[in-house]
């Protein structure tokens, strides 16, 4: 450990979030703070946890070394943890996320939590206490007959919170909130117990008109290195048209195009529409579920989010956290 950091406080205790829409420069960042701070990354990629999702989702181009995930020397938790036909829930992630950062701790790093998926960066950060739900497979079943639409007006009717920040396209996660209702009766308020501790959460801020023209020239950078082989590969190993329906955006478009339900150009244009939207989406959640909860300990005077627009912010606010 280099002069800069022995002269930090220890950090044991301390957890760096990096949130931001989609093709914000997220990953990039987490890598350079990683490299400064000695820090590793637990992914909060609600789609990156799954194996052979790789161009679409944009993970970052990792080697496996011993059973670990590695991208630019810094090794990376939460990817690849599930197969594409498994349900991977949020409070799944909890579990493997609270033990990443444990386990980050115990080894002198700096845990350094980073993606764009609000549930899974609210349930770690507010201490969401999960209700445990065994699987009704009589439920699914009855479920199944329904269309995405309907179980999501259901849904809505029985908790309208829950459809603020779920997908409507997602079968198997609308099934799987009412199989949570049926169980729990409601999946809203949730617990929650204050995590042990100090947090800094850092959000990057892109102009508009600027993340739309990332969010294009990286649409068109993701065709030309396979994304659409990606999916085929996907469907080849027995992926079904509902769940990469259920994956959206990349996934959902590119397998209408496969099955010859929209042409190319549509596709192209329709999927830079959805992710403009959902860029819009995410950035509402952050403000609203995220920024409005900044003071997680109640205390008015400690001020602990972030909005940046650089690395050089980045790392002067990184560097005043630890320090204190």
């Amino acid at each position: 450990m280099n002069k800069f950091l022995n002269s930090l406080k220890n950090f044991n205790n301390k957890l760096l979030v990096i949130i931001g829409p989609t093709a914000s420069g997220k990953s990039d960042l987490a890598i350079e703070i990683a490299k400064k701070f000695n820090g590793e990354i637990i992914s909060a990629d609600s789609r990156q946890v799954y194996k052979g999702m790789d161009i679409g989702t944009g993970k970052v181009k990792i080697q496996k070394v011993k059973g670990k995930i590695y991208s630019e020397g810094i090794r990376h938790h939460l990817l690849d943890v599930a197969e594409p036909k498994e349900y991977f829930s949020v409070a799944q992630y909890q579990k493997l996320a609270l033990e990443a950062i444990e386990d980050i701790q115990k080894r002198k790093k700096l845990p350094i939590l980073c993606g764009g998926t609000g549930l899974y960066i609210n349930a770690v950060i507010e201490g969401w206490q999960l209700p445990p739900t065994q699987p009704n497979l009589k439920l699914r079943q009855e479920l199944e007959q329904f269309s995405p639409a309907q179980l999501f007006e259901k849904l809505k009717s029985l908790d309208p919170k829950r459809t603020q920040n779920i997908d409507a396209h997602n079968k198997r996660r609308l099934i799987r909130a009412l199989e949570i209702i049926a169980q729990n009766k409601t999946i809203s308020p949730l617990k929650k117990v204050k995590p042990p501790w100090d947090i800094l959460i850092l959000g990057i801020k892109k102009d508009k008109n600027e993340l739309q023209e990332l969010i294009k020239k990286r649409l068109l950078k993701r065709l030309d290195e396979g994304m659409i082989e990606e999916v085929k590969k996907l469907k080849e190993k027995g992926v079904s048209s509902q769940r990469l329906e259920d994956f959206g955006l990349e996934y959902r478009w590119i397998n209408r195009y496969l099955e010859n339900k929209v042409m190319y150009e549509e596709m192209i244009n329709s999927l830079y529409r959805d992710i403009c939207r959902f860029a819009k989406r995410q950035m509402t959640w952050f403000i609203h579920q995220i920024f409005a909860k900044q003071n997680l300990d109640g205390s008015k005077n400690k001020k602990n989010t972030f909005w940046i627009k650089n690395t050089e912010e980045a790392i002067k606010l990184t560097t005043h956290f630890l320090a204190n």
